[in-house]
C-alpha cells in the first residue's frame, strides 16, 4: 500500500493538469456555441468540434491507463503481502510446535497467549483510511532468531492479585550466558542460542536501570497497572533478572554436581526451581519493543548506563548509545565492599580474593573450594555466616579447612543480642567452621603460595583463599551526572516516602535511602525490601502516589535446621527483650517450607492478613528459664519503649503479626503478653 501511494503521488499532478486543460476546452466550446459552460453535456468535453478534442482524449486515455495500472499493482502487492504474512504465521506456528515438542516441561498455558500476541503485532490494519503500518517484509525473516513473546496475556492475570515475587513458578532455566555481552539471550527452540546484534530502542516509556530483584518487581507492577506498557531493563550483567538469596543458601546444599551450570536447586521443602524469576521466553527482544503493539518487558544485558541527563530525560550507555524515557527507575543495587588493607595487598592477594555478590562469584567460589585446602571468610554478618555454614558442611566430606573471622565477639554480633550471638557462634562451630572472633586485620600478604592475614593483636592466619563479606556499598555512580542527592549518613540516593528522587525519577532496592513513615529515614539491603520497594516504585511510576508503609522483612538460614526472620530495625545496640520456648521438629526452615509449599520466604504475607490471632493461654516462661536453650522465640528491639524491630527465631509464618505490632507503634507494659500472639508455646 505504501508503494501504491507513492505511485499515486507521482501521477496526481499529471491528472490535475489534464483536468485543468479539459475545463478550459469546455469553456471555449461553450463560448463558441453561445452556451454557458455549466450546461455543456459531459460528452462534448472530449468530442465537440472545439479545438483540443484530441488532446483531451489523449489525457483521459493516459489517466485511465495510470489508474488501471495502479489498481493492478496495488492488487498484486496486497495479494503478495497476504501470502508473505500467511507464510510468516505458518513459520511461527511451526516453531512453536517444535518448541513444545522439545520442551515438554514448559507449562502449556503460557504458550498460546505468546503466539496470539505475536499475531497481533504483525497484522496490518485493512482499512485504507487507517495510518499505514510497516509491512512484514520490512524485517527480513532470516535475521529474526525467534518470534517475540510479549508477556501481556501471560503476566497480567498473576499480577492483579500480586503474588509473592520470589515464589513464582519458574518454567525453565534461561539459556547459558550469550557469547557476546551485548546480545540478549533468545528462546532456545532448537537447543542452541544464537547471539543477535541488537538495535537499541531510541525511546522507551519506562526505563529501569539495573537488572536485579527491584527492577523485575517494578516491571511486574508497571505491567499490572498498565497492561500495554513498554518496559526496558538495562543491566550490566550478562544474566536475566534472578534472585540472589540462593547463591549463599540452597545452591550450596545441592547434590547435583552440575548445579553451577543449571543454577537449579532444591528448596528446603525438596521442590526444585531455578534462580531466575522467568525464562527467556517471558521477555521480548529490545529491538522489537518500540513496535510491539501490546507492550512487554525487554532486557538489554551487558550494557551499563554511564550518564544521565535529567532535564533531557535521556541516558547514555557505555557504547555512547542514547535512550530517552518518559519515566525512569534507578535500581543499581550495590557493590561488595573490601578492606583497604586487602586492596593495597597487591595483585596476587586480589587474585585469591572473592567479593561475593553475583552468579559468577558463586560459580568461581564453588570451583575454588573444591581445589584448595583452606578458605577464610572475613565477616560475621548474614552473608559471611551463611557461606561459613555452607562451606563448613562441605568440609566434612572434602577435608576443606573453613575459617570465619570478624571483629565482633560473636556471630551476627551487630544484629543479635549477645546471648543469642554466642549461641549462634557455637552452632557455626558445630558445622565444622573454625571461629576467630575480635579479629581486626592489620595486613595481608602473599608468601610461599599462601595468603597470610596478620591481625592487630599479632595472630597470623595462613590460608589459600579469602572471601570478603564485609558489607555492601550502594551504587550511586549516576548521582553526579544526574544531580541527585546522596544521603551522607546511610548512603544511597535520597528519596521521599514515595521513593521519588525527581518528578519522573524513582529509586528502589539497595540504592534507595527512603523515608519510612513509621521508622524514619532508612536504607535496607535485603531481598524482600527489593521486592517491596520495587513494587511500590512501579505503582508510583504509573500514578499511584503511595508512601512506603509495608514493612519488608528479611531472613537468614544457618542451614536447613536453624533460621530466623526479622522486620524493622534490628540493632544489637538497642535494648532487647527475648521470649523463648522449647523447639520441636516443626520449628526449622525445612519444616516451614514443607508446610507452606514455598521455598523463598518473602513478602507473601500482606497487610490484609496481618490480624492478630487469639493469643495462647499457655503461660510464657521467662528468658532465664531457657537460658541455654534458644530453640525458638521472639526478640523485641525497643527505642523509647516502643517496639521498632522483631526477630522471629525459628518461628515461621508469623510475620504479619510482627508487622502490625511495629505499625501500631504502641508502648507495651509486658512484652511476655505480646509474645503470646505468636503462639510460640504451642507444640
Amino acid at each position: 500500500m505504501l508503494k501504491c501511494r507513492t505511485v499515486w503521488r507521482k501521477l496526481a499532478p499529471l491528472a490535475r493538469a489534464s483536468s485543468t486543460v479539459c475545463r478550459q476546452n469546455v469553456r471555449r466550446t461553450g463560448l463558441t456555441h453561445g452556451r454557458l459552460p455549466a450546461q455543456v453535456p459531459a460528452a462534448h468535453m472530449s468530442t465537440g468540434p472545439a479545438g483540443g478534442g484530441r488532446e483531451n482524449q489523449l489525457y483521459f486515455l493516459l489517466v485511465g491507463v495510470a489508474c488501471v495500472g495502479g489498481g493492478v499493482y496495488a492488487y498484486r502487492t496486497v495479494k503478495g503481502d497476504q501470502l508473505r504474512y500467511q507464510d510468516r504465521i505458518d513459520e511461527i506456528a511451526s516453531r512453536q510446535e517444535k518448541f513444545n515438542t522439545e520442551k515438554p516441561d514448559t507449562p502449556s498455558e503460557s504458550e498460546p497467549p505468546a503466539v496470539e500476541a505475536t499475531e497481533t503485532q504483525v497484522v496490518p490494519k485493512p482499512e485504507p483510511q487507517a495510518e499505514p503500518v510497516p509491512e512484514p517484509q520490512a524485517e527480513p525473516l532470516p535475521e529474526e532468531p525467534s518470534p517475540p513473546v510479549p508477556d501481556a496475556e501471560v503476566e497480567a492475570p498473576s499480577e492483579t492479585t500480586e503474588p509473592p515475587l520470589a515464589e513464582e513458578p519458574v518454567v525453565e532455566a534461561p539459556p547459558e550466558e550469550p557469547a557476546e555481552p551485548h546480545a540478549v539471550p533468545v528462546v532456545e527452540e532448537v537447543g542452541e542460542s544464537t547471539p543477535v546484534s541488537l538495535k537499541v530502542p531510541s525511546h522507551t516509556p519506562y526505563l529501569l536501570i539495573g537488572g536485579g530483584t527491584a527492577s523485575f518487581a517494578a516491571a511486574r507492577s508497571i505491567r499490572a497497572r498498565d497492561p500495554g506498557a513498554k518496559v526496558l531493563i538495562v543491566t550490566d550483567e550478562p544474566d536475566l533478572p534472578y534472585m540472589r538469596p540462593p547463591l549463599s543458601k540452597e545452591l550450596w546444599f545441592s547434590d547435583d554436581p552440575s548445579v553451577t551450570e543449571t543454577l537449579r536447586f532444591k528448596q528446603w521443602n525438596g521442590k526444585e526451581r531455578s534462580i531466575y524469576f522467568q525464562p527467556a521466553s517471558f521477555y521480548i527482544n529490545p529491538e522489537e519493543l518500540e513496535g510491539t503493539e501490546n507492550g512487554g518487558v525487554a532486557v538489554l544485558t551487558g550494557r551499563k548506563v554511564v550518564h544521565m541527563d535529567v532535564r533531557g530525560n535521556k541516558v547514555k550507555l557505555d557504547d555512547d548509545t542514547e535512550i530517552s524515557y518518559d519515566k525512569c527507575l534507578i535500581a543499581t543495587g550495590g557493590v561488595p565492599r573490601n578492606l583497604q588493607v586487602m586492596e593495597r595487598a597487591g595483585e596476587e592477594v586480589m587474585k585469591r580474593t572473592t567479593l561475593f555478590r553475583k552468579v559468577d562469584d558463586f560459580k568461581s567460589l564453588d570451583k575454588v573450594s573444591r581445589n584448595i585446602k583452606s578458605i577464610t571468610i572475613i565477616g560475621g554478618g548474614f552473608l559471611g555466616s551463611e557461606l561459613a555454614c555452607a562451606l563448613g558442611r562441605r568440609s566434612n566430606d572434602s577435608g576443606l579447612e573453613v575459617i570465619q573471622m570478624y571483629p565482633e565477639k560473636g556471630n551476627m554480633g551487630k544484629v543479635l543480642p549477645e546471648y543469642l550471638s554466642n549461641w549462634t557462634t557455637e552452632k557455626v562451630k558445630r558445622e565444622g567452621v573454625k571461629i576467630i572472633s575480635e579479629a581486626l586485620v592489620k595486613s595481608v600478604t602473599f608468601k610461599d603460595d599462601k595468603v597470610e592475614i596478620l591481625l592487630k593483636d599479632g595472630r597470623l592466619v595462613k590460608t589459600d583463599h579469602i572471601v570478603a563479606a564485609v558489607g555492601l556499598e550502594p551504587n550511586v555512580d549516576l548521582a553526579k551526572s544526574a544531580g541527585l542527592e546522596v544521603d551522607s549518613d546511610f548512603g544511597g540516593f535520597r528519596v521521599n516516602a514515595e521513593l521519588q528522587a525527581r518528578s519522573n525519577i524513582w529509586v528502589a532496592g539497595d540504592a534507595a535511602c527512603f523515608y519510612d513513615i513509621r521508622l524514619g529515614r532508612r536504607r535496607v539491603e535485603h531481598h524482600d525490601h527489593a521486592v517491596v520497594s520495587g513494587r511500590l516504585a512501579g505503582e508510583n511510576m504509573t500514578g499511584a502516589n503511595k508512601p512506603y508503609w509495608h514493612q519488608s522483612m528479611f531472613w537468614s538460614d544457618l542451614g536447613p535446621d536453624v533460621g530466623y526472620e526479622a522486620i524493622g530495625i534490628v540493632d544489637s545496640s538497642l535494648p532487647t527483650v527475648g521470649v523463648f520456648a522449647k523447639a520441636t521438629s516443626k520449628d526449622t526452615p525445612r519444616a516451614a517450607t514443607e508446610k507452606s509449599g514455598t521455598g523463598i520466604r518473602s513478602e507473601s504475607e500482606t497487610e490484609d492478613t496481618a490480624t492478630s490471632p487469639v493469643a495462647s493461654s499457655t503461660p510464657a516462661p521467662s528468658v532465664e528459664q531457657n537460658r541455654d536453650d534458644y530453640g525458638k522465640g521472639v526478640i523485641f528491639y525497643l527505642r523509647d519503649k516502643v517496639v521498632v524491630g522483631i526477630i522471629l527465631w525459628n518461628v515461621f509464618n508469623r510475620m504479619p503479626i510482627a508487622r502490625k505490632i511495629i505499625k501500631d507503634g504502641e508502648e507495651h507494659a509486658d512484652l511476655n503478653e505480646v509474645a503470646k500472639l505468636f503462639n510460640i508455646h504451642e507444640d
